[in-house]
């Protein structure tokens, strides 16, 4: 058992190398790649009636220039979704826990749809920054307000993940911990904690799921604001 909590989002090493890069090219080993012929098999046909049914979805609000990043988003839900429900399997490490990583997905591609909308089209970017109508006594609170609200797109991205991963993980742990102390002490109680760690582990991984899908869908959203 590990002696903090916490431990288990720690990444971990082999012989003082992180592996972090291996756990982030799992998803690239796992799905296989697309056949040339005409018929393909039972996992190629559900794979690809997935990802054209999440790309349908999630270019459903996108005009016509964000069709351009169907590929990014798709591939980024994938990879999500694949980290986050590999990490629930015993003794594994979820990548998408460590809020660095968050961060490092989040902010260059908010950072991209910022560029693209204060290149393509200026002052409806910047009239983000200022609503319709506002009382002349407001402007400068206003701008600032929004301004940081703008800045902390990236953050809330990053921390929605992270937060949503780890308190799921630390519950499931803390049930199954209970369920061992209380095993030999009362088995009627462990029984029923063992259930309750069952339901919470089928949550856990909904919330895989719906994190990946949120995270992909708000950066959708902030680009459909600046194309």
């Amino acid at each position: 058992m590990a002696v903090n909590s916490f431990d288990q989002f720690m990444s971990p090493c082999l012989l003082g190398i992180p592996l972090m890069a291996l756990a982030l090219s799992l998803p690239l080993l796992l799905f296989p790649a697309p056949s040339s012929r005409w018929l393909n098999n039972r996992l190629l046909t559900v794979q690809s009636w997935f990802i054209n049914r999440f790309t349908q979805q999630i270019l459903l609000p996108l005009n016509q220039g964000g069709h351009k990043w169907a590929l990014v988003l798709t591939s980024l839900m994938l990879c999500l979704i694949t980290l986050n429900t590999l990490g629930l399997l015993p003794y594994t490490f979820t990548p998408t826990t460590p809020l660095s990583l968050n961060l490092g997905l989040a902010v260059p591609l908010w950072l991209a749809t910022i560029i693209i909308g204060m290149r393509n089209q200026p002052t409806i970017a910047l009239g983000h920054l200022l609503p319709e109508g506002t009382p002349a006594l407001l402007i400068p609170v206003l701008i600032i307000i929004e301004t940081i609200s703008l800045f902390i797109r990236p953050l809330a991205l990053g921390v929605r993940l992270t937060a949503n991963l780890t308190a799921g993980h630390l519950l499931i742990q803390l049930t199954t911990t209970a369920v061992f102390i209380l095993l030999s002490l009362m088995p009627m109680v462990a029984i029923l904690t063992s259930i309750l760690t069952l339901f919470l582990t089928l949550l856990e991984v909904a919330v895989a799921m719906i994190q990946a899908y949120v995270f992909v869908l708000l950066l959708s959203l902030y680009l459909q604001e600046n194309i």
